[in-house]
């Protein structure tokens, strides 16, 4: 269940969003160049759709351990002393992740209170910064559902 809501879920959202996205930008270039109009709100879509790749993706890359590592000092280090920084890289991610998502939820709280939405798409804002506050909240709990991985270091 973890792995599905944490990993492959997020994956599957992050491949339709791409499609989706491949789809209006061709859509876009041939209304431009073949019709002689543009899609309006294509270019801002576009950019909400890559927001919430990007924050999806950070769970599933959390949850798999695919993140970026930087061992040249680590690989020396004694197994206690390892686990010992291991342990810290965790909590600083989740400690991090949470304070994000939380920051991130008052202000997607204030757009849903003030009901501000987007120039062109006219999308409520509240839809493209949740991306940040679904992105850290999985990953906080992507991190602590494999808590035994990052202390070991073995995915």
């Amino acid at each position: 269940m973890g792995r599905f809501v944490l990993e492959t879920a997020p994956n599957r959202l992050m491949g339709a969003l791409l499609l989706a996205g491949v789809g209006i930008s061709f859509a876009n270039v041939v209304g431009r160049y073949v019709f002689g109009t543009a899609i309006f709100w294509a270019e801002e879509v576009l950019v909400f759709m890559t927001m919430w790749s990007v924050f999806l993706g950070l769970a599933a890359i959390a949850y798999s351990g695919a993140h970026l590592n930087m061992n040249l000092l680590s690989s020396r280090f004694s197994a206690r002393a390892k686990t010992a920084a291991n342990a810290a890289a965790a909590a600083t991610i989740v400690v991090c992740s949470t304070f994000v998502a939380f920051q991130s939820y008052q202000i997607v709280v204030l757009f849903a209170q003030t009901g501000q939405v987007s120039v062109a798409a006219g999308v409520p804002k509240a839809i493209p910064h949740a991306a940040l506050l679904v992105g850290f909240s999985l990953t906080a709990i992507a991190v602590l559902v494999r808590i035994r991985s990052y202390l070991s270091g073995k995915f």
